[in-house]
């Protein structure tokens, strides 16, 4: 492969997707949990120090109109993860 070549393929992977510049795959996934968990509603706010990922906050919001009697106190609105 000469220089021209693997400057160029440096920010892919080799299926041609784009390198992540600021995430490893273990924080992606992070999110993808994150994500997962705050189910129909809610919000999930990513906490950057120093130019890198340091927390994950999650917030789950529930629906005023389908609300049940006891589904407030299941689990916590929010968390806060350590990367």
């Amino acid at each position: 492969m000469d220089k021209e070549s693997s400057q160029t393929n440096s920010h892919y992977w080799q299926d041609k997707q784009p390198a992540l510049k600021f995430l490893d795959p273990s924080q992606v996934s992070m999110i993808e949990e994150a994500l997962s968990i705050i189910g129909e509603f809610g919000e999930v706010r990513l906490i950057v120090e120093k130019g890198r990922l340091r927390f994950i906050v999650t917030q789950k919001s529930f629906d005023a109109q389908k609300w049940q009697p006891g589904g407030l106190s299941q689990k916590p609105k929010t968390s806060r993860v350590s990367v």
